[in-house]
């Protein structure tokens, strides 16, 4: 099965807490993935919060067009 974010709550500095459409579940702490000419914007925590779920990509995005795929965010959940 291939994870899809289904939930997602911003949980301070660069954690964010995910549900997948496999019932996991936890929080990632993305403060050390954020390089690269599209991440590092979002080292500005005010750009960093504002994420949403992308209904066609099934994970997290932001506004610059920035996104991290959703098998990359389910192996560093902390449970």
């Amino acid at each position: 099965m291939i994870p899809h974010v289904i939930k997602a709550e911003y949980k301070g500095d660069y954690r964010i807490w995910l549900r997948f459409n496999d019932a996991s579940e936890g929080i990632v702490d993305l403060k050390d993935e954020l390089y690269g000419e599209m991440f590092e914007q979002l080292i500005d925590i005010e750009k960093f919060k504002p994420f949403r779920i992308d209904s066609e990509l099934e994970t997290l995005v932001w506004e610059n067009g920035a996104d991290f795929a959703p098998e990359f965010l389910r192996d560093r959940l902390f449970v």
